[in-house]
């Protein structure tokens, strides 16, 4: 990922505890011409798709496109808007692209044109950051970096992008993924336009969800200067597609048989989810953080927090949210490594999954007949635990700042086990008795 780095060759703390001066670099914002990309591919391939519903009168499937490519489009302006606090500021070129859905393209070129400029001219830092670098098997180093204003103007565009890209995915892509699988699904039949939209639309989600792992991390260290390896970047790749994939997979075949339930399931989700950091909020007693944003009233605050919360609840229904919500605090997140709800998530959700394909199995139409319907029930539930594998393959070995967990995946399996040991040997006494 896009992250600063220093020049090897700079000094670093000495033996007395004096930092060293080092030079800021940077890398290229890949992740920003990423997002851009697949912003922009997600909307001409969604134009494409609505046209030929238009050309071929299916004007609900048309409707739902439409609906799926503006709403998140809105929601990425306002959120950039938001982060760059341009309402304030005298930018009328910029609130004009917003304005007609361009904002991550003009976003784009200022990043690429503050990245093309910097080292050109000398300029004062504008603060000092000192992070923490780990060597392996828990020691780090602390190294100091002057910040300069290009380089805090480059991080606030890449911080922007990267929100924006969770935005996109979870509100957009994965909505949109599942209506044209559904669609397909009814109608036997995957056009080329459509078939590019929905890879599109998976490698969003995809994208965004590995956004969240990478957030994730630096929020919970803050003080650490963390980088994926390429091992880690592609187990979470894998972890995520599976994840993501199967459960949408598995819902919309549900849909396809037990279309009356739809509404229902699709409710129950969000609104538990919806509801649960809230729950937690208000049985904790505390008080709405005040200082979100500085002209915010009581009302927008409210009005923030309910969006933040509905984003959450739209992740957790599809995948691991990687971050859990705490509204009590400034930042909105709990920073603690909960490994309970992590358990409690994937038990859930791989329940839940049996329980809809199972239904599916026993209520599907006729058509499915001439596929080989056990075989499918079994590669989905298959590929669900293979994403489950991935992502403990990735919190006990590949995870950046593993050396620094209390407990890992192999402590807590191996209290579980410990566990059922115990009752075992107790129910063993018991009948000896």
């Amino acid at each position: 990922m896009d992250k600063v780095y220093e020049n090897s060759n700079a000094p670093k703390v000495t033996e007395d505890g004096v930092y060293g001066e080092i030079k800021s670099q940077t890398h290229p914002p890949f992740s920003i011409f990423t997002s851009t990309i697949l912003f922009c591919a997600e909307i001409v391939a969604a134009s494409v798709v609505a046209a030929g519903y238009s050309y071929s009168e299916d004007e609900s499937w048309m409707s739902l496109t439409i609906v799926f490519m503006l709403v998140p489009s809105i929601m990425v302006q306002l959120t950039l808007t938001f982060i760059h606090r341009d309402l304030g500021r005298d930018r009328p070129l910029i609130l004009l692209m917003h304005l007609l859905q361009l904002g991550p393209i003009i976003r784009c070129v200022e990043a690429l044109t503050v990245y093309c400029t910097m080292g050109r001219e000398e300029e004062p830092y504008v603060s000092i950051s000192r992070k923490k670098k780990l060597q392996g098997w828990g020691e780090a180093e602390e190294e100091e970096r002057e910040v300069g204003h290009s380089l805090r103007r480059l991080a606030t565009h890449r911080n922007a992008f990267k929100r924006t890209a969770v935005v996109q995915a979870f509100l957009g892509s994965t909505p949109q993924l599942t209506l044209q699988l559904y669609v397909s699904v009814l109608e036997r039949n995957v056009p080329p336009a459509r078939a590019v939209l929905m890879a599109m639309c998976l490698a969003s989600t995809t994208y965004g969800a590995l956004i969240l792992n990478v957030l994730a991390i630096q929020i919970k260290y803050d003080d650490y200067k963390v980088r994926l390896s390429v091992p880690a970047f592609l187990c979470i790749v894998m972890w995520r597609c599976l994840e993501i994939a199967t459960r949408v997979t598995v819902l919309v075949l549900f849909c396809s048989a037990l279309k009356a339930w739809v509404a229902a399931v699709a409710l129950a989700n969000l609104l538990a989810l919806f509801l649960l950091p809230w729950v937690k909020f208000w049985s904790s007693g505390d008080s709405l953080p005040q200082n979100i944003e500085k002209n915010f009233s009581w009302f927008g605050t409210v009005t923030v927090l309910g969006s933040v919360t509905l984003l959450y609840s739209a992740i957790n229904m599809f995948c691991w949210s990687a971050v859990q919500l705490n509204l009590s605090d400034r930042d909105l997140i709990d920073q603690s490594q909960n490994w309970g709800r992590l358990s409690l998530h994937y038990t859930i959700r791989l329940l839940e999954n049996a329980a809809l394909i199972l239904l599916w199995y026993f209520y599907k139409e006729d058509v499915f007949e001439y596929f080989c319907s056990p075989l499918l029930v079994v590669q989905l539930l298959v590929g669900y635990a293979t994403a489950i594998f991935f992502m403990l393959l990735f919190y006990q070995y590949l995870h950046p700042c593993r050396f620094l967990f209390s407990h890992n995946v192999e402590d807590c399996l191996a209290c579980v086990c410990c566990r059922l040991c115990i009752k075992q040997r107790d129910k063993g006494r018991e009948t000896a008795v």
